[in-house]
């Protein structure tokens, strides 16, 4: 072995030597017989330092997984002759190994396991076990052996080919048929032999069970002297934790409604009479967590098997069943209300279930009512933040505490099914005492108060929002409105009370057409120190947002207090240049809803044409003379981070004034509302951003995004910019750029068609020559990024064509001359066989279709029909015969699909003449039988074009090897 490199295996190593010993691994790895010098360290412990051993065992891992089929039988014998030697050594070592240096050593002993136990070593834990017997050491790694051919096996986290699948599933069978009640025994034995003395041993065998047991016979494992020593190792404090989990997967596992349940019962009886149900005497929240998910389990179970009796109809035995639920119930409450989350989060999925059978009783007993009422003031209570929650820096504990949170609230979803009037009556019982004395109540319960009466809006289920029509529940609803909004709570200092009120506000605005008098009064709590210029960061972010759905759903309600808002909104719609060193209240992400909200309260109200279109000019003139100040000041900038933040500045100016026209609609047009004048204002201002020759990606991303909002809303006016911004957007442009831009080309053709002929004609050839331009530039081989940009690049290009061709427009791909129509015209032959890329390929032979169906028929182009002839029809059989088209992947069969319309386009267009063609000399040319010819131009002449396609899938499926 290379000493010198083995230095560098150690983690305090310098780089030289690191980089030396990657080399190094990658040399054995590839070498046919390197790794026997690792084999053979190991075997006689040669080595002490434990790096040297992991990456020994890293070595023989990369031979047995990738390698072993070009083993010869003698070498194979060696690798077992190690792996035993190393396993008998480790009975002897004065001290065991690492851990990391078993688990890796049970990998390696795995993967041989995989290899080799169907053909050449059926006797491999026979082998192992007559090695370890009971010694603790060898008992140790016997079980590490075991969960590393269990997760081979079956771990679902691992994405196994059909093929591992299959081998797994044989792997499994032999093992029943041959081993497995032998491998039962060995964990009895070893249980009995430590379960008082070596707690370690005794929780991973208990491990091993648990994992072994969801696919080996149950019998085994579930009869009285392993539930008895089980049940035992329950009281037993070190034990326990992994007993419950054992005990988890038993339930867990599939069988016989009946016998599931009599197992569930005979595991309760235990468990109770061991007093293991008294959960206000336990103190040890981790066992508890597990005991609940094992009670979860038992209640599921139960569940289960109350569902498959009542579907066979075998009533006796479900209500026996539902008997046995009912009698788990009080505990399941204990655990749910228990102040430890973990251990209520475990409990919930048997709550939610017991609440979905109850749901489909006919009636509810008594009992069962008063249980339903119990799950539902527990939820109520558990919803409450507890006094640790750190609203300022929220950790993992906090993300914790949201995600069971979301589980409350689909059971008190649940809950609204089973008994919505007791839901509406419990939440305003809760919200009404509260509010009445806010200032008196911890934030706690002030916000779950609010909370309450905002989930009511998702679990009290209405059409179109209409909660406040009609009966009890709407005058309940309504009446918790009023005194939300009147209540002064929206002053309560606390950021989670603020933000909950705001929310509840925005999720009930119908409230507001049935008593708009109290909108001024929101109105004040969203625009001063309670909302907008909270001292709370995120509160004023998230306000901004829920202000502008506020004014949206109010709509015309708002037009008494248009002027004013405007004026009040003023501070909060300024552009603030980087250099001014002023802390804005919002960002830009959130002015950005402040400037949407502004236009939607001009455009919705009921001024004239002249008044909006003076309030528009208002609002977007000072963002126009700040970018051209600006623009001035980044062109004479000289620091790169100077430049970047006065771009970032106009890229926001551009941003703010696209915002603003998001408030039209078809109603209400920009022409109606009079203000096309103020976006043509815009345009000729931002415009000239795109020759600036510093920060070009910002600058262009924002005016282009600009346009593409110019073109919905301006329509034919903004036709007059798109040349000289078209030509400057072409001007040392990167892939990305291109990318982006030809969306903006496509929009226009779509949208105007002929009226832009004239101007695409002009610019197409300028256009592909830029693409061309980009995607011949060399890349290094293994750049990846570049690659894709590439990919979606010639993407993008195809998706011009298509866009060009789909909109009638052939005539701009025609008048540019022989030369560049044949180029074109071949790189999209290019695309359609040459790119292994299913998407590409698919646009590739839809703009194919459409060039034959315009130009295909006898008055087409000259030399087009023999064009069709010697390219386009070759190009559908040779694309699908690659053997990168997979035809078992979506998007390729979809490639496949537009590949049959293609020739189902020239059947129609060139008639009895295209069979003739394929017939006679094109399918004889690849050697395609008369039977099967006759066989292809029959499908090809059904009228149904799916026939054809079908067909077309089997033809390939068949052709290929």
């Amino acid at each position: 072995m290379d000493e010198q490199a083995l230095l560098g295996l150690n983690p305090s190593a310098d780089l030289d030597f690191r980089q030396r010993a990657l080399a190094y691994f990658e040399q054995l790895k590839v070498s046919p017989d390197a790794w026997q010098v690792c084999a053979e360290a190991l075997a006689q412990r040669i080595y002490s330092d434990d790096h040297i051993k992991f990456f020994c065992f890293q070595v023989l891992e990369h031979q047995i997984k990738y390698k072993y089929p070009q083993l010869t039988g003698v070498q194979h014998q060696l690798i077992r002759e190690t792996l035993i030697a190393w396993l008998q050594a480790q009975m002897v070592n004065s001290q065991p190994e690492k851990t990391f240096i078993r688990n890796k050593a049970a990998q390696v002993f795995a993967l041989l396991f995989v290899a080799e136990y169907l053909t050449k070593w059926p006797k491999f834990f026979f082998d192992i076990l007559s090695v370890v017997g009971l010694n603790p050491r060898g008992v140790d790694l016997y079980l590490r052996i075991l969960m590393a051919v269990d997760a081979e096996l079956v771990d679902r986290d691992v994405v196994h080919t059909s093929e591992e699948a299959r081998r797994n599933t044989l792997l499994k069978d032999t093992m029943r048929e041959q081993c497995i009640p032998s491998l039962v025994e060995s964990w009895y034995q070893i249980l009995q032999t430590y379960q008082y003395t070596n707690s370690e041993l005794t929780c991973q065998c208990l491990e091993v069970v648990g994992a072994y047991v969801s696919w080996i016979e149950l019998s085994l494992i579930a009869n009285d002297r392993f539930i008895n020593m089980l049940l035992g190792h329950m009281s037993v404090e070190v034990l326990r934790e992994e007993a419950c989990d054992c005990l988890y997967e038993i339930v867990n596992k599939g069988m016989d409604p009946i016998d599931k349940t009599k197992l569930v019962e005979t595991l309760c009886q235990v468990l109770q009479s061991a007093g293991l149900f008294s959960i206000d005497q336990e103190e040890d929240v981790d066992f508890l967590a597990r005991f609940s998910k094992l009670v979860n389990g038992m209640g599921q179970a139960l569940m289960a098997s109350w569902t498959k009796l009542m579907k066979s109809e075998d009533m006796k035995n479900a209500q026996d069943t539902l008997q046995a639920i009912e009698a788990k119930v009080a505990l399941m409450l204990q655990l749910l209300i228990h102040e430890d989350d973990d251990i209520s989060s475990n409990i919930i999925g048997f709550c939610y279930e017991y609440l979905h059978i109850l749901k489909q009783l006919p009636m509810l007993s008594e009992q069962q009512k008063a249980n339903v009422e119990t799950i539902m003031l527990a939820v109520m209570k558990k919803l409450t933040y507890d006094e640790e929650y750190n609203f300022e820096n929220e950790g993992e504990d906090e993300a914790m505490f949201v995600e069971y949170r979301k589980q409350l609230k689909l059971l008190l979803d649940r809950l609204a099914q089973v008994s919505p009037e007791l839901l509406l009556v419990s939440v305003c019982r809760i919200f009404n005492t509260t509010l009445q004395n806010w200032q008196a109540k911890p934030f706690m319960e002030v916000e779950v108060a609010i909370r309450l009466l905002y989930m009511l809006a998702e679990a009290l289920p209405v059409s179109h929002g209409a909660h406040f029509s009609g009966d009890t529940k709407a005058n309940a609803l309504q009446d918790m409105m009023r005194t939300l909004v009147t209540s002064g709570i929206s002053a309560y200092q606390h950021t989670s009370v603020t933000l909950e009120f705001f929310e509840t506000v925005v999720r009930y605005e119908k409230f507001f057409t049935i008593e708009p008098q109290h909108i001024p009064n929101v109105l004040m709590a969203f625009l001063d120190h309670r909302g907008l210029r909270h001292t709370n960061p995120k509160v004023r972010s998230r306000v901004a947002y829920l202000f502008s759905r506020f004014v949206k759903s109010l709509n015309k309600q708002m037009n008494p207090f248009i002027e004013d808002v405007l004026n009040r909104i003023q501070d909060l719609l300024e552009l603030f240049p980087p250099e001014n060193g002023y802390q804005a209240l919002l960002s830009s992400d959130d002015q950005l809803f402040i400037y949407e909200t502004a236009g939607v309260l001009i455009v919705n109200s009921d001024y004239s044409a002249e008044r909006k279109q003076a309030l528009m000019r208002n609002l977007l003139t000072p963002l126009m003379e700040k970018f051209k100040v600006l623009l001035e000041k980044l062109l004479m900038a000289q620091d790169e981070d100077r430049q970047m933040a006065l771009a970032d500045c106009l890229n926001h100016a551009v941003g703010f004034a696209s915002r603003t026209s998001k408030a039209f609609s078809n109603k209400q047009t920009v022409k109606q509302c009079g203000c096309s004048e103020v976006y043509l204002d815009c345009l000729q201002t931002f415009l000239p951003a795109l020759s600036c020759p510093l920060q070009k990606e910002v600058l262009r991303s924002g005016v282009r995004t600009f346009l593409h909002r110019m073109i919905i809303c301006l329509e034919e006016e903004v036709l007059p910019f798109i040349p000289s911004a078209s030509e400057n957007m072409l001007k040392d442009c990167e892939a990305k750029d291109l990318q982006e831009f030809i969306p903006l080309i496509n929009q226009i053709t779509a949208k105007f068609k002929t009226q832009v002929s004239p101007f695409l004609q002009q610019m197409f050839m300028p256009l592909l020559r830029a693409i061309f331009e980009v995607l011949h530039r060399p890349a290094e081989e293994n750049d990846q990024s570049a690659a894709l940009e590439k990919q979606m690049l010639r993407r993008s290009y195809f998706a011009f064509l298509q866009t060009v061709t789909g909109s009638g427009m052939s005539e701009v791909i025609a008048n540019q001359g022989a030369e560049n129509v044949e180029h074109v015209l071949f790189t999209i032959i290019q695309g359609a066989v040459d790119n292994p890329d299913p998407i590409a390929q698919k646009t590739c032979f839809i703009i194919l279709s459409k060039l034959v169906e315009l130009w295909g028929g006898k008055d087409g182009p000259v030399g087009f029909a023999d064009f069709v002839y010697k390219h386009i029809v070759p190009a559908c059989f040779l694309a699908p015969l690659k053997q990168t088209f997979d035809l078992a992947d979506a998007q390729t069969v979809l490639a496949l699909s537009e590949c049959a319309v293609t020739l189902k386009t020239i059947h129609l267009k060139r008639g009895p003449e295209c069979v003739h063609y394929l017939q006679q000399e094109y399918l004889p040319s690849l050697q395609v039988s008369p039977e099967i010819i006759q066989e292809f131009c029959q499908a090809l002449q059904q009228p149904d074009a799916k026939v054809f396609k079908n067909y077309l899938k089997v033809f390939f499926q068949r052709a290929k090897p």
